[in-house]
């Protein structure tokens, strides 16, 4: 049984990556294809498909080799719109390099458009 799909996800993805791989299959769910599109938008992974398995489907993405690491962040932090920084530092090892993943109000974002908005949220997860 999953307990945590997301951090499933993006786990198996690490794995792949670093196995040298070129595309993964992991659970999908609305959460998860929200976070795949945002990582395409950033260049961290290539195509993604849903593929119906008669259950709740499968999500095969194209691994491009961009992705060092990539987690969940638990617990879920609550963040301001003006505390983005200091959960940069936490959580990526450079600044501008890599995204924190934010679940507001508008939907899953990344932080830098979050930021840009002036809305604050959810931490989900990291990559970079």
């Amino acid at each position: 049984m999953l307990n945590d799909p997301l951090a499933d996800a993006l786990s198996s993805m690490t794995n792949h990556e670093r196995a040298r791989k070129t595309e993964v299959i992991i659970p999908a769910s609305k959460l998860i294809g929200n976070i795949l599109k945002i990582m395409q938008d950033y260049n961290f992974i290539g195509t993604f498909e849903f593929v119906d398995d008669g259950k709740s489907g499968n999500f095969r993405v194209e691994l491009i080799g961009n992705i060092n690491k990539c987690g969940v962040i638990k617990p879920r932090f609550p963040v301001k719109k003006n505390e983005f920084e200091k959960w940069e530092k936490r959580f990526l090892p450079a600044k501008d390099f890599g995204i924190l993943l934010v679940s507001t109000p508008k939907g899953v974002m990344s932080h830098k458009e979050a930021y840009k908005n002036g809305i604050g949220g959810r931490l989900l997860a990291y990559v970079y």
